[in-house]
């Protein structure tokens, strides 16, 4: 029976101010869960600021080492892939490890953009399948460092559109390189059977440069890769780099050059205690890989970019839930289920149900000397498969009124939350141990809910 590993266990499981007290209870940057239930309710997304900060120092420094010049290489960035999650109060933490922001919509990129993140505008990148028109406006009258182009018909709008605002900006082909990577086929991203990116077996890659280089007023400054997502294997990026790297050799010989290439993101985070790859590790393989594909093309090394949501975001955010109905199910085999029911559910964290992710959860609010029991964690929408996690060993005694934690919930948690039963969604609590806790995403009311609605138009008149 799956169990949840404390703290002090398995800290790569939990944010970096994750502590078991001697009351039983767990803290978050000092802060004990039965005040923050007090405080700001539940269920609530705690964010540790301090763990964000020192996630993104982390991986930009591996990368930044890794790829040192004086190692023949020419210099690496990290982008925040924002759809991980995104709001202003990262703005400082992106900002500080010298890090840019990957986005891929309208309201991402104006975020990004806010003056409160402090993002320079040249460190900003665009991505996205069916970019809106508007959305595009915006990143050329701002002038973001990058579009990442995803079709043929892209580049026929942006040239337009670039005329019009009297613009040439810089812009990024994204390749399907045909290597399929991630741990569900939803978040695999680089085979050929998807809508994302130009596909390098069928030519439409190389179609999209080429078009690019005729149009007169955009300007191509790398190649871009994304395999997929919570990918444990190394050796898929290491495949990926090399077929982008060949393919930008075959670029160059047509007498352009190409700046730069984005490895994209996708690296693996613990959600049940399992091993994954460190920062360190991930940026020495592909430094190794880029090395030798670009011995192997003849070629220079370009600079290198990556963009980590889930790496970054996931660890750092647990989710708070309160005990309601505790229902004993006898099954099948005549042994006994608990189902333990939440005040949250698929509507604050969908990827169970979209994905089949799994979650362990613990008892957070205090310890207990009953036995274990097998249970199953499920939300309180009108669904069957609002379940968060399907089987987890429990103490026998859980009651309403506890406080259960769901670690690693900070990376497509709140991102993908919805109001699914008009349910509002939670706010984000941000912890940190230079400051007093606080909403960095405020916490959703029915108000909020109830000012949206239209009311009555006479339709029926």
């Amino acid at each position: 029976m799956l169990t949840c590993p404390e703290p002090a266990e398995n800290p790569v499981l939990w944010p970096g101010g994750a502590k078991r007290e001697e009351d039983g209870q767990l803290s978050f940057a000092g802060q004990k869960v039965t005040e923050l239930a007090q405080r700001f309710g539940t269920p609530s997304y705690l964010f540790d600021l301090d763990d964000f900060a020192a996630r993104a120092k982390t991986i930009a420094s591996a990368m930044a080492e890794e790829f040192w010049e004086g190692y023949g290489f020419s210099g690496a960035n990290v982008y925040y892939a924002g759809k991980a999650f995104l709001c202003t109060a990262l703005g400082e933490a992106i900002t500080k490890a010298g890090m840019g922001i990957d986005t891929a919509s309208l309201g991402e990129l104006t975020v990004a953009l806010n003056p409160a993140m402090g993002a320079d505008p040249q460190k900003i990148g665009l991505h996205g399948n069916n970019k809106s028109r508007e959305c595009l406006r915006l990143a050329l009258r701002s002038g973001i460092g990058r579009i990442i182009v995803d079709s043929l018909n892209e580049i026929d709008l942006l040239q337009s559109l670039s005329e019009s605002e009297n613009t040439t900006p810089p812009v990024m082909v994204r390749v399907t390189t045909g290597v399929h990577a991630g741990g569900h086929s939803f978040i695999a991203t680089a085979h050929e059977d998807q809508k994302f990116g130009l596909s390098l077996a069928s030519g439409a890659a190389l179609e999209a440069v080429e078009k690019i280089i005729a149009a007169p007023n955009l300007k191509l400054v790398g190649l871009h890769s994304h395999i997929g997502s919570q990918i444990k294997d190394l050796a898929s990026f290491q495949v990926a780099a090399e077929r982008l790297l060949a393919f930008r050799a075959q670029v160059q010989r047509l007498g352009e050059a190409v700046p730069e290439v984005d490895l994209g993101g996708g690296l693996a985070i613990s959600y049940q205690g399992e091993e994954v790859p460190t920062a360190s590790e991930y940026a020495r393989s592909l430094a190794a890989s880029v090395k030798k594909a670009c011995e192997q093309a003849g070629t220079d090394i370009p600079h290198i970019s990556i963009e980590p949501g889930r790496w970054l975001a996931g660890p750092v955010c647990v989710s708070l839930y309160q005990v309601g109905t505790v229902k004993d199910v006898q099954l099948e085999d005549g042994s006994i289920r608990k189902y333990v029911s939440v005040d949250g559910g698929m509507s604050d964290n969908i990827r169970p149900a979209l994905y089949d992710a799994g979650y362990v959860a613990t008892l957070a609010s205090r310890v207990s000397d009953a036995p274990a029991a097998s249970c199953r964690v499920v939300g309180m929408h009108c669904e069957s498969g609002d379940i968060l996690v399907p089987e987890i060993a429990l103490p026998a005694d859980i009651r309403a009124g506890d406080l259960l934690v769901i670690p690693a919930t900070g990376a497509y948690g709140r991102a993908m939350a919805s109001n699914y039963n008009l349910v509002p969604r939670p706010g984000v609590v941000g912890l940190s141990r230079k400051a007093s806790p606080r909403y960095i995403v405020a916490r959703e009311t029915v108000d909020d809910l109830l000012r949206l609605d239209i009311g009555a138009v006479g339709l029926s008149q």
